[in-house]
């Protein structure tokens, strides 16, 4: 057998082994929740050795950041729709059709989001993984406004940054409600209102 062949086997099997490790790291978690998972819990039920599983992971709290970098990719790929507007009218829509699609991930997602949360406020390692999600998506948010702003669609005295923080801390409050099942109103009111109080503020 060739060298490349025994390699390509090689790197299949890390990578079946990886994922084997994260979907049992995911299943623990549902079931134990952050605090209370261990690493052992894991190891065994992705049937793999502990020498095995700590070359792709150095713990709980690593799998955890991977299993929300997943996560938290499919509403990151919300943020980054096409955002070309021509008109006001078009870019509230648009908006209008982030946010209900982030909100309504929220409630899809919900029972990870709440091993997230909880992890959050436990393991410095998964707040810090959350603040740089965070400020990845306030990013985004500030390349769309400042391209509404170039195109005089929006205000130009509002700074991007500022702006889409602030906007995206609307967000996150009202995913976190949905999450903890605190919302009192259905998602698409929720939506809704906070893209009006949004949009009128910061689009002509």
């Amino acid at each position: 057998m060739s060298t490349e062949k025994t390699e390509d086997k090689r790197h299949l099997r890390s990578v079946k082994t990886r994922q084997k490790l994260l979907d049992a790291a995911k299943n623990v978690f549902l079931v134990e929740g952050f605090q209370k998972a261990t690493i052992s819990q894991m190891i065994k039920q992705a049937e793999t050795g502990y020498g095995t599983a700590y070359v792709h992971f150095q713990g709980k709290e690593d799998l955890l950041s991977v299993l929300m970098e997943n996560v938290m990719e499919q509403f990151y790929e919300i943020a980054t729709i096409s955002f070309l507007p021509e008109s006001k009218e078009e870019a509230v829509r648009t908006i209008r059709q982030q946010c209900l699609a982030f909100l309504k991930l929220a409630e899809a997602e919900r029972s990870m989001m709440q091993v997230f949360e909880q992890a959050i406020g436990i393991s410095s390692v998964i707040s810090d993984k959350w603040k740089a999600i965070r400020e990845k998506f306030i990013q985004r948010i500030s390349m769309d406004i400042a391209y509404s702003q170039k195109h005089g669609l929006a205000r130009t005295d509002l700074s991007p940054e500022i702006t889409a923080r602030g906007w995206f801390y609307m967000n996150e409050m009202y995913l976190w409600e949905i999450v903890r099942h605190e919302h009192r109103q259905p998602v698409e009111e929720i939506a809704d209102t906070i893209t009006a109080l949004y949009t009128t503020g910061l689009y002509k």
